[in-house]
């Protein structure tokens, strides 16, 4: 097999690929053993039909030609790819030139390839991911949980604050609908818990026991409706004091200092952990944002989506589900299901495609070496040989595939090395924090 390429428009390669008499041989030789399984000869067994005998019963030999190379042009055109280094990215348009009746066999494949992107500022990235610093207020909030068990309620007539409980009769009457008006009395809710509609917990503090709340806000499923609320009573949690001998009889630890330790421990691991949970995703959306939209093929973004649509829809039928049921319970349309998977489609393709330029921007191709142990390392996994597992990456015309998909991740990897990982409030993190295992207790 002789193949080269030529560039062509909008993401476009053309590859001329010559397939010579010995190939060619090998390809009818191959065709005459399936066709001999299917054709009835009188006087032979199917699959045993000698070769002369078959090309007399089909039509002669221009007939078995014709099959060789129809079975075998996916063949021709994978080993074409592997040889070539391409990456397509679509369906190829193929069209024989010359050798549909004798000698060698010409045919031209045109196909979308995925364009190279180039990205820069990827030294300077600062990505935002969750803080793993533990606020002291956030370790006096988690012990009056603790307190709060013990609280007692006390009535109080003053403004209402956050974390009252007020007493109050509701009545909810949904607008433009004939559904008869809901009315609950003597309703204790805890402000700030947002347990009644959106805009209460703003509305409602400052008010007073004895006053009055009307608002529209929504019931679920694009329904509105008027809540009037009127307030019965204010109480707020008066709370028992901190001290060793409380701690001692209402919880695990013997004194405050080692509760306030043990929780404080716990938190840090937490927010470490939801940390470096968030990185890697955190810094792939900082990445794509390297790589202008426009340049995002439909043709990948078409393939993702249906691959995601096909994974929502196999992950229903595991949960004997199907998609209108999954839309009615989501409360969504068919359409903002595909926009929204398109839209995840389009953030993916873009990390693709920034990794693949970060590869080339910062020189990180994987040598030989790197590319064999990762092929051993995926025969392993799929306990096949990795001669095995070579031999159907280069038949199937998937090395060029492979061999990215290492790249990427020894991009991946530079990428958590070199960017700047920051707190919601700009503070840097350290690199080493992010790296520490929290899967055992930590020093104090």
């Amino acid at each position: 097999m002789r193949a080269t390429t030529t560039s062509l428009d909008n993401n476009r390669v053309k590859i001329n690929v010559e397939i010579d008499d010995a190939e060619m041989s090998d390809a009818i030789d191959a065709a005459a053993v399936t066709l001999a399984k299917q054709v009835s000869v009188k006087g032979f067994r199917k699959g045993k039909v000698p070769k002369n005998v078959l090309i007399a019963n089909i039509g002669g030999p221009s007939v078995l030609r014709s099959e060789a190379i129809r079975e075998s042009l996916p063949d021709f055109y994978s080993r074409a790819v592997a040889d070539t280094l391409i990456d397509p990215i679509g369906q190829p348009d193929i069209n024989i030139i010359d050798g549909e009746e004798h000698g060698t066999l010409v045919f031209d494949a045109e196909v979308e390839v995925r364009p190279e992107a180039t990205i820069s500022g990827q030294r300077d990235l600062r990505v935002t991911i969750p803080s793993p610093f533990v606020d002291e207020s956030d370790v006096d909030a988690q012990i009056d949980r603790f307190r709060e068990t013990d609280a007692i309620l006390k009535d109080v007539d003053r403004p209402i604050v956050t974390g009252d409980l007020v007493t109050m009769d509701i009545h909810v009457q949904q607008i433009a609908t004939d559904v008869e008006p809901l009315d609950m009395s003597d309703y204790m809710y805890t402000v700030g818990s947002g347990t009644i509609t959106e805009g209460v917990d703003e509305l409602i503090i400052g008010l007073k026991a004895g006053e009055e709340l009307k608002l529209n806000g929504s019931v679920g499923g694009g329904v509105v409706a008027t809540y009037e609320l009127k307030l019965r009573q204010v109480k707020e949690r008066e709370l028992p004091a901190l001290n060793d001998e409380w701690v001692e009889e209402n919880t695990e630890w013997p004194t405050v200092d080692e509760m306030r330790e043990s929780i404080r421990s716990q938190m840090r691991r937490m927010k470490i952990v939801e940390a470096q949970m968030s990185q890697r995703d955190a810094m792939l959306v900082a990445l794509s944002e390297l790589v202008a939209e426009d340049l995002v093929p439909d043709s990948l973004v078409d393939a993702e989506t249906n691959e995601r649509l096909h994974d929502l829809g196999h992950r229903l039928s595991e949960q004997k589900l199907n998609l209108e049921t999954f839309l009615q319970v989501t409360n969504q349309t068919s359409d903002a299901l595909l926009a929204t998977l398109r839209e995840d489609a389009v953030r993916a393709v873009r990390i693709d495609l920034a990794l693949r330029a970060l590869v080339r921007a910062e020189a990180l191709e994987p040598t030989v070496v790197e590319l064999d142990e990762e092929l051993a390392k995926t025969a392993e996994a799929m306990s096949v040989a990795p001669e095995l597992l070579r031999t159907n990456l280069r038949d199937t015309g998937r090395v060029v595939v492979f061999n990215a998909e290492v790249a990427k991740m020894k991009a991946s990897r530079w990428l958590s090395d070199h960017v700047t990982f920051v707190d919601p409030e700009g503070v840097e993190i350290d690199h080493e924090l992010l790296r520490t295992d929290q899967s055992e207790e930590p020093d104090a």
